[in-house]
């Protein structure tokens, strides 16, 4: 899977309905552990809310997928949130919805909306990101060759890890995994006199 999308951190949101008081929180987390950790936080934090409902969806390809309705009735809290992290196909985040009673019911329909509209601001609060798969590259060079190399990775838009300069320049770059061509342009643009070695993949958090 060359990428999904997620959020970046935390985020918070809050609002009222029929004088409860709904509260979101948004994380991200890259295990069951982490969701757990952060769930409890919550519920320890509001410890005196009358329910803290929670979703997460963990994994690349979402293969964890849990929500809880913490004594809402069956399906009105838990499943509306993970709905609405599927819907915005979103993985390794975690969603906890926190909810004081004002004294109105709201009805099931009324509570799958309620904890639904939740998330959905607790995503509107939270940054999105794209989790893509880069691949790095060592590049070595003689300094002659550093100028003409420096422009065409300027031109291009390539993402530049780190520079050494030692009795010759090593470039390191950040290639996305499906770009076939840039390393092809490198070896012809210095007639195969740069050096270059693949070091490791990693995922970068790509703005939506």
């Amino acid at each position: 899977m060359l990428e999904y999308k997620t959020v970046d951190g935390y985020a918070k949101a809050e609002w009222e309905i029929q004088k409860s008081r709904f509260i979101a929180y948004v994380n991200h987390v890259e295990n069951e552990a982490q969701a757990q950790e952060f769930i409890n936080e919550i519920k320890k934090k509001h410890f005196d809310a009358t329910h803290n409902c929670y979703a997460y969806i963990i994994g690349e390809h979402s293969d964890t997928q849990k929500s809880n309705d913490d004594g809402e009735p069956s399906g009105t809290a838990g499943v509306p949130i993970l709905e609405v992290l599927k819907k915005n196909e979103l993985s390794d985040i975690a969603v906890v919805v926190t909810r004081y009673f004002g004294g109105i019911k709201l009805g099931t329909g009324g509570l799958i909306r309620a904890y639904g509209k939740s998330a959905t601001l607790g995503l509107e609060a939270s940054v999105i990101v794209k989790k893509s798969i880069f691949n790095c590259y060592d590049l070595e060079l003689d300094y002659t060759l550093l100028g003409t190399l420096e422009n065409y990775l300027h031109q291009k838009e390539v993402r530049i890890k780190d520079k050494n300069y030692t009795d010759k320049v090593t470039i390191s770059i950040l290639l996305p995994q499906n770009d076939e061509n840039t390393i092809k342009d490198i070896t012809n643009l210095s007639a195969a006199r740069c050096k270059i070695t693949k070091t490791e993949t990693v995922y970068l958090n790509i703005p939506v």
